[in-house]
């Protein structure tokens, strides 16, 4: 990571918006960092990014896979419900190119189409999962599940907008509806075998994984810190 790539980034004004903290006055990524420095301790094979308005978040994350240097790759799922930027499969490969990415893998879907999939069922062991895509709680819980089997042992799991209720009118203004995917993250953190810990800059941010037990893990020390839990 440079300052240059950074700025490269923030430079796009539709990348410093969507509740992520970033600020392009200092070249802050904001909770960008926290992707990013995830992916680069836990060094992920495969990451999988469930919606995002113009890409900031796949394409952090996928920077790091690159950063890396093991030939991690991104799975990105957006059916570009909101509008057309992701409905042309060579402007979407071409805008991730210009960014140094050709690892980001394009599924125009929903979470419920590509589950049935021979992409999903061919999907490598997931690392890192992402969820970005319509925030409400039956989605959030959907999004979440269709993936457990998928998941690594060791793997962590973001939900972003997950603190709080939020009216958006991202889908228009005649379509507003109400963020609930917190009362997705308040049922988990009723669970003994997950740990949770709220990010709440900007719209805020979720890190859920396995609680860490002796012998669960085969290798606590690489690890994040068992700290990582929810308040409640």
């Amino acid at each position: 990571m440079t300052t240059d790539w950074v700025h490269k980034i923030l430079a796009h004004p539709n990348l410093c918006r969507m509740g992520h903290g970033q600020r392009a006055g200092d070249a802050n990524l904001g909770l960008g960092w926290l992707y990013y420095g995830l992916v680069r301790i836990e060094r992920p094979k495969r990451v999988v990014c469930i919606g995002s308005w113009r890409g900031f978040v796949p394409i952090v994350l996928a920077s790091a896979l690159r950063d890396n240097g093991e030939g991690g790759r991104l799975t990105f799922i957006d059916p570009s419900l909101v509008d057309g930027f992701w409905r042309d499969a060579q402007r979407t490969r071409d805008w991730f190119e210009s960014f140094g990415l050709d690892n980001v893998e394009h599924h125009r879907s929903t979470t419920q189409d590509f589950v049935g999939s021979e992409a999903f069922q061919a999907l490598d062991p997931v690392g890192l999962l992402f969820v970005d895509g319509f925030h409400s709680e039956e989605q959030a819980r959907f999004d979440h599940e269709a993936f457990v089997d998928k998941l690594t042992s060791e793997a962590v799991i973001l939900f972003h907008d997950s603190i709080r209720p939020a009216r958006s009118d991202m889908y228009g203004a005649d379509k507003p509806y109400v963020h609930t995917a917190h009362r997705y993250l308040d049922e988990l953190a009723g669970r003994d075998d997950l740990q949770l810990m709220d990010f709440p800059l900007d719209s805020g941010v979720t890190a859920v994984r396995r609680s860490i037990r002796d012998g669960q893990l085969a290798n606590p020390s690489a690890s994040t810190p068992s700290s990582l839990r929810r308040a409640k």
